[in-house]
């Protein structure tokens, strides 16, 4: 996870991030903080190691609090870079972060997908890929930030089955990024079934979910607009599952999905709105997680 210094709106993402919404508030900056410092207390609290690396004045990278759009961390030791959109959130692939994860863990090969951003082609990540890192399914939504063409690059290269569909949000505008619409966890996946336009593709989706052994746990668009999607489930250091949310996105839940979820899961939601509000991501953005192993 990367503290920010510098947290801001940023007008190049916004032209296809629907999510984002420009605030006049002049303490954006010191919010930013205060709700990245109590989200990775929490995590700690519940046994959870978390890696944080202190993001840097210069260059100026508003975006840097959503790392996983820019690396990925796989099992065998194998680290990805993948291009971006947004030409100032490509700054935000700075050595000290990759000091860091080396001094902790152990990689041997880096695989650099950023050479495409000079044919303006992009696959941003575990935001433009929902990973099944157990039944190695990658599924995509393509958008202009997501290629498909890319898409089957990284699964070949990684060794996933790439699932690619169109999804739309409720103003009929291309969902940016996967991970704003759907979450795999171990048992489960949370799926904004609606949003995917293709009835075609959304029998696809749903039939690829249950045949990998998963229940569908379906979100509403509205829910998925209050990042309800975006969640990530990780492991603490006792090797208990723990599912991660915003509190927008544990608020817009019923009842009854809150009471599914703990079945499966405890959950932890912090209160990023401020983040969420001018970032136009939520806490699964905010964590680029690691499978490397430890030194």
């Amino acid at each position: 996870m990367i503290r920010p210094v510098n947290f801001a709106f940023n007008a190049e993402t916004a032209v296809n991030n629907s999510f984002q919404t420009k605030s006049n508030d002049a303490t954006v900056q010191q919010k930013a903080v205060e709700e990245f410092d109590s989200f990775v207390s929490k995590l700690q609290a519940n046994g959870i190691d978390v890696t944080v690396v202190q993001d840097t004045a210069e260059p100026h990278t508003p975006d840097s609090i959503f790392p996983n759009n820019w690396i990925s961390f796989h099992q065998g030791g194998t680290i990805f870079l993948y291009p971006m959109f947004a030409v100032n959130r490509r700054q935000e692939r700075k050595q000290q972060v990759m000091d860091t994860i080396n001094k902790k863990f152990i990689s041997d090969k880096t695989i650099d997908l950023t050479a495409s951003e000079n044919q303006n082609i992009f696959l941003e990540g575990t935001g433009s890929m929902v990973l099944d890192r157990n039944k190695k399914i990658a599924y995509a939504c393509i958008s202009p930030r997501t290629d498909k063409t890319l898409l089957e690059q990284f699964c070949k290269q990684a060794g996933f089955t790439p699932v690619a569909f169109r999804a739309n949000d409720a103003n009929g505008d291309a969902v940016y990024h996967t991970n704003v619409m759907m979450c795999v966890a171990d048992k489960y996946v949370v799926i904004c079934l609606q949003s995917i336009t293709g009835e075609n593709e959304r029998a696809d989706v749903e039939k690829t979910i249950t045949e990998s052994g998963k229940v569908i746990i379906p979100i509403t668009l509205d829910q998925m607009n209050r990042f309800a999607g975006n969640m990530l489930q990780v492991i603490n250091e006792d090797g208990e599952p723990f599912l991660v949310m915003s509190t927008q996105a544990f608020e817009s839940l019923t009842p009854a999905q809150v009471e599914e979820l703990k079945s499966y899961n405890n959950i932890i939601h912090s209160d990023i709105k401020t983040i969420e509000t001018n970032g136009g991501g939520s806490a699964r953005c905010m964590m680029a997680e690691v499978f490397l192993e430890a030194k």
